[in-house]
């Protein structure tokens, strides 16, 4: 897909269209560096990178809070864009030189909620039907699945710092190591047959690793096990000095149940909370991956779908089967995650239910030992021998608990070592580095065409800090030299695109760049003639200042919109 205009309008009529060409489509700021007054800064040559961003899913606050401090915010940019009722439509098409070729239009709003804008090829869609199908329209069959069309798109679209430093780790910081190699496995066409049953397996790992840490923030299981062997023999010598004492049956019988209700309730205090807390992880997981279904009115795409299968060829499947056949694999994964679910909620219903009878049992029964006149000194050896098997019952809780989790982690460990066999066999790494290499032919040529040096994609398979093993992807410049980062970004998104193309993998045909101003001329030169010849594959657009053009592109043919502090994107 390659980008064919950019639509702002509001209220008031029409605000900007930008047209789209093949080859070199410049974004320029005309405010003349040697203007002190006019820094231009502002001026919304990032902001056309924001908004087909936005488009393609990105959050609408990028396009008026500072990447660095989410609080501040551009009040007159955000006043503009919610309360002139601001729409931006981005259209694609798969060829822009065919007036048949498919196209997607997506149009969205600023709005919230109410008189919200989320449309595709005219359908009003609600914020969870949007991105799958976004991610349907450009990745068939990836809606629902990792990685995210966020994931896959981040190489296209770099405008924030962690897109401009970072050739392939660009996604966001948060992101995993395992995220990472299911991504650059994606994009290198090396499909694994069973990847989803592993995100499943490991995203139950992550659920009982996290219990496990909320079960051990203050102790470890072989601390609480030292900790209860103590307790244990210091109860052995309360009930000795107890047995003593020369007291009635009727207050013996009364301490020593007073003691055991104490146990118990200790022990159903601790056992409720650990199955409340497993049942809010749970739930979260699920909702999580609930997200990720789809419920959309089959009858109302038929006519829809219809019509693209008489202009695309190659659709030998319903829509209502491939969105079937999603929600099928979706419900699947949250039942499978989810299946403790209603055993816990009857658990808890239960638990709760005894420990208000024990509490009631305890109460009565404290009441009637405090009119007994027992002893002093032994109502003492009673009180803390009724605090000693509470925490007696806390901490078996407890050690049972971690013990419980630690079994079905090691579960879940053998399930995960079966699937990654396969992952990271003889023949898997073989089939890997086949596509590395197909790949290389194109990063190398690339790079050596623009700045005369060769780099290279590489993997290793490492342990991350969980203990599980992943692909790891690194770029290296053969030439030993350091380089610039910036070209070798520009050199690796331009080969990918090409490499994609070659091994029929899906991709965007688009590549969006900011900040080129850092970049020489020679080198904006020779990007310009290289997208230039493979324009019917890659569209390259870049926001620049244009005191920094060099005189071969500092010409109209390339600008898509000029700016400047007296004509800014918004006009305001």
């Amino acid at each position: 897909m390659f980008l064919k205009s950019l639509h702002i309008d509001n209220g008031n009529g029409i605000v900007r269209h930008i047209t789209f060409h093949s080859g070199l489509n410049l974004v320029v700021d005309e405010t003349p560096t040697g203007d002190l007054e006019a820094t231009g800064n502002n001026v919304g040559k990032t902001t056309v990178l924001k908004l087909i961003d936005f488009c393609l899913g990105g959050n609408a606050k990028d396009i008026y809070t500072d990447p660095e401090n989410r609080k501040n915010e551009n009040i007159i940019v955000k006043n503009f864009l919610q309360n002139t009722n601001v729409v931006v439509s981005l259209r694609l098409t798969s060829d822009l030189t065919d007036l048949m070729a498919n196209e997607v239009l997506i149009e969205r709003n600023f709005a919230s909620r109410k008189g919200i804008i989320r449309k595709i090829n005219g359908r009003q869609l609600i914020e969870s039907e949007f991105l799958d199908a976004l991610t349907e329209a450009f990745f068939p069959g990836q809606a629902g699945k990792k990685p995210t069309l966020s994931q896959i798109i981040a190489h296209n679209i770099r405008y924030k710092d962690i897109s401009l430093s970072n050739t392939l780790r660009n996604v966001h910081a948060m992101t995993k190591d395992e995220e990472y190699e299911a991504l650059h496995l994606f994009m290198l066409g090396c499909n694994f047959g069973k990847g989803e049953e592993r995100q499943k397996i490991l995203s139950m790992i992550r659920i009982e690793t996290a219990f496990k840490a909320r079960l051990e923030n203050f102790q470890t299981r072989s601390a609480y096990e030292a900790s209860l062997a103590i307790i244990l023999r210091e109860i052995n010598e309360l009930n000795e000095r107890k047995a003593k004492f020369q007291i009635s049956p009727t207050s013996e019988t009364d301490l020593k149940l007073l003691e055991e209700i104490k146990y118990k309730i200790s022990s159903q205090s601790s056992d409720l909370s650990q199955a409340v807390l497993r049942r809010e992880l749970i739930l979260e997981a699920t909702a999580d991956i609930g997200l990720g279904r789809v419920d959309i009115d089959t009858q109302q795409l038929k006519e829809i779908y219809s019509e693209a299968s008489s202009q695309l060829a190659g659709i030998n499947k319903k829509f209502s089967e491939l969105l079937l056949f999603h929600n099928r694999m979706v419900e699947e994964k949250v039942r499978y995650i989810s299946k403790e679910i209603p055993a816990l909620e009857l658990s808890i219903k239960n638990k709760k239910k005894n420990l208000s009878t024990l509490l009631i049992n305890e109460k009565n029964l404290i009441e009637k030992i405090s009119l007994s006149g027992s002893l002093d000194e032994l109502e003492i050896v009673g009180e803390t021998l009724n605090e000693k098997s509470r925490r007696r019952g806390e901490f078996e809780t407890i050690i049972s608990q971690i013990r419980k989790v630690e079994s079905q982690i090691g579960n879940l460990d053998l399930q995960l070592a079966g699937i990654d066999e396969d992952l990271f066999s003889l023949h898997t790494q073989a089939m890997v580095q086949t596509q590395v290499d197909i790949f290389n032919k194109y990063f190398s040529r690339i790079s050596q065409e623009l700045y005369d040096e060769q780099y290279v994609l590489k993997f290793d398979i490492v342990t991350t800090k969980s203990g599980k093993r992943v692909y790891k992807f690194n770029t290296f410049n053969m030439n030993m030299s350091s380089g610039k980062k910036q070209g070798e970004i520009t050199c690796f998104d331009i080969a990918y695109t090409l490499f994609a193309d070659g091994e029929d993998i899906p991709c965007l045909h688009f590549l969006l760049n900011d900040k080129k101003e850092l970049m020489h001329d020679n080198q904006l030169m020779k990007i310009a003639k290289l997208v230039e010849k493979e324009h019917t594959h890659v569209q390259f657009v870049a926001s620049i200042l244009r005191d920094k053009l060099p005189p071969e592109l500092n010409k109209e043919e390339f600008f898509i919109v000029k700016l400047s502090q007296h004509e800014m994107l918004f006009k305001i």
